[in-house]
């Protein structure tokens, strides 16, 4: 991973993301600047098994398989929509929700078709930021962004549930909106900005 072929992109960027969803990988890229995916180093995609109970938990999982990184702040996210009437989820099984294979189409359909009888449609993304710094300490940043579940979906920007949320003072949803738009205000963006901040 240190090989000369990537001495000049570990140079120009000191984040290095860990992510297999290119969806979070624009977006991460976008809102931090300087910062490189994993999959741009190495060919072979890292798989973690997500068992923590948290987003905190699974977060740190993630960005603790960038330990071999040692002059690079690692990054990871874990990420998802809660349903406050459904019990908060599909929280943290948000990504699989509707199965390891399904689609986001598919995850959103199963999720409308649950929430269809709702009175109360409010739900919140939850993003969870993990760093692991060149010393070995990790910190942990939280981003919420609430809103409320559509009828349908809506638009084609974004990934995951983005066509069947609406965030709070809004009356599109997160794939309606412009994309610059929707990194000034995602839970990604507001824990991303956290993490950010604690560098200055």
């Amino acid at each position: 991973m240190t090989s000369s072929k990537h001495e000049p992109l570990l140079q120009k960027n000191p984040f290095v993301i860990f992510t297999n969803n290119h969806g979070k990988i624009k977006e991460i890229s976008q809102i931090l600047g300087n910062a490189i995916s994993y999959l741009d180093l190495h060919p072979q995609p890292i798989h973690i098994e997500e068992t923590g109970k948290s987003f905190e938990e699974n977060a740190l999982l993630k960005v603790n398989a960038l330990s071999f990184l040692k002059t690079h702040v690692g990054i990871a996210d874990d990420s998802g929509l809660e349903v406050n009437a459904l019990q908060k989820r599909p929280g943290i099984y948000s990504a699989r929700y509707a199965g390891t294979s399904a689609t986001d189409q598919e995850r959103c359909e199963k999720l409308l078709l649950e929430a269809k009888d709702l009175k109360d449609r409010s739900a919140q993304f939850v993003c969870v930021i993990a760093l692991r710094l060149e010393n070995g300490q990790n910190k942990t940043f939280k981003g919420i962004l609430e809103g409320h579940l559509s009828t349908t979906p809506l638009g084609k920007n974004g990934f995951g549930y983005d066509p069947i949320f609406i965030p709070k003072g809004f009356s599109k949803t997160m794939a309606e909106l412009d994309p610059t738009l929707k990194n000034k205000i995602s839970h990604r963006y507001l824990a991303l900005i956290q993490a950010k901040h604690s560098f200055i």
